[in-house]
């Protein structure tokens, strides 16, 4: 009897600790089409449906590449061929709907639908490219980042 209880303890522990570790993710990837890949500390990772995106990922997509992705807070995003997105900064909660996200687009293009952060707080979504940084005001556009 007392195992079980033991045994029942752990398994709601457990359970209680499970929320707290799915927040560790920024995003994940819902369609994935072609070449494409995570850069994550220096190793990268092909990008299938379900593969969970962290804050400091740099997400690559080849020349016939293509990826969808869902944050945390519903912005959704897309990545078209030969791209490259870093994910600076991401902190959301669900209960606030506060947190902050901060991407830089170095090349390729990016479409996004934003989600609860910027609709609460639209001074904390924010997209840079190489020669510029926009702060979003709307809810749905598209950045196209050259290389030179």
């Amino acid at each position: 009897m007392k195992k079980l209880g033991t045994l029942l303890l752990t398994i709601g522990l457990a359970l209680c600790a499970l929320p707290a570790l799915a927040q560790d993710y920024a995003g994940v990837i819902k369609t994935s089409k072609g070449t494409a890949n995570v850069d994550r500390a220096g190793k990268q990772v092909a990008l299938t449906p379900g593969v969970q995106l962290q804050q400091g990922d740099r997400v690559i997509t080849g020349n016939n590449g293509y990826v969808g992705i869902t944050m945390r807070d519903d912005t959704l995003l897309t990545l078209g061929p030969g791209s490259s997105l870093s994910l600076d900064g991401y902190a959301f909660d669900p209960k606030t709907h506060e947190g902050n996200f901060l991407a830089s687009l170095s090349k390729g293009m990016l479409s996004v639908v934003t989600g609860l952060i910027a609709r609460q707080k639209p001074e904390s979504f924010v997209v840079k490219t190489r020669v510029s940084t926009m702060g979003v005001r709307g809810t749905e556009f598209i950045i196209e980042a050259s290389e030179e």
